[in-house]
């Protein structure tokens, strides 16, 4: 299975090519609408049935960012995109765009298959969850730079003064460690989420993510957040109300270790 969540989409979105949420840019005023029905180009019936049990499933954390005043819409891709993480978000304008491209996506069908069902709903949660963490860094002003106080740790330098192969693998490493401490970030807002909505499913969830965050090859790549995910195994760690305080507490603790 491919990446299905945790992928950040920096490019602008056209919204002439997507079904998307109602509510006019600007202001915290939150998503705006019925949520299933929020699309600007299209009726409500052009959404498909997978795209509808997506968007039912992570009903309550678009709740909860409506209530709190995130300025947030909702995309649904209506082109086919296949091999496209089902759910991610975009930075537009001062706004954070959770993005669904499902359609004629397999990779979509495949992971609600590959979940066992007493867990999807909760699983898909977790997901949005952790897009809403990204979005929360993004509006801080803070996604991609590390805390205050923290030394990230700088790849060797090229050999090379000016443009060139070296450098440009260098801004790579340094990218891929300022999104791999943003990946670290989200999935512990996810789990903070999980804790307080689905305390009983807890240990299940934090399981099923350290199986997919597995799944990346690459050791130390961007999505290796395993330096986090043995911090929260213990579910109390994220017990304290606020789900970001929360995250940023146990992160900086990771912070330590995990470059």
């Amino acid at each position: 299975m491919g990446k299905i969540f945790g992928v950040v989409l920096l490019a602008a979105l056209s919204v002439a090519d997507c079904w998307a949420s109602d509510r006019p840019a600007g202001g915290r005023a939150g998503l705006g609408g019925d949520l299933a029905a929020s699309q600007a180009h299209g009726p409500t019936s052009a959404l498909l049935p997978l795209e509808q049990r997506w968007l039912q499933a992570i009903a309550p954390v678009l709740d909860f960012a409506r209530a709190t005043g995130f300025p947030l819409d909702i995309i649904v891709q209506p082109k086919a995109l296949p091999g496209h993480t089902p759910l991610a978000v975009a930075f537009v304008d001062g706004r954070c765009k959770l993005v669904l491209s499902l359609r004629g996506n397999a990779v979509a069908q495949e992971t609600l298959d590959a979940i066992p069902p007493d867990l999807l709903d909760a699983a898909l949660e977790l997901m949005a969850a952790h897009e809403l963490g990204h979005c929360e860094r993004y509006l801080a002003g803070e996604f991609a730079h590390p805390p205050a106080g923290f030394q990230a740790t700088e790849p060797a330098a090229g050999v090379s003064a000016g443009p060139g192969p070296a450098v440009e693998s260098r801004q790579a490493s340094v990218w891929s460690q300022a999104l791999r401490r943003e990946e670290g970030y989200a999935d512990l807002v996810g789990l903070a989420w999980s804790r307080h909505r689905h305390p009983q499913l807890y240990a299940r969830l934090h399981a099923w993510l350290v199986s997919e965050r597995s799944r990346d090859p690459v050791r130390g790549g961007s999505h290796d957040t395993q330096a986090w995910l043995r911090l929260a195994r213990d579910g109390t760690v994220l017990a304290d109300p606020s789900m970001f305080s929360n995250a940023t507490r146990v992160w900086r603790l990771g912070l330590q270790t995990s470059d």
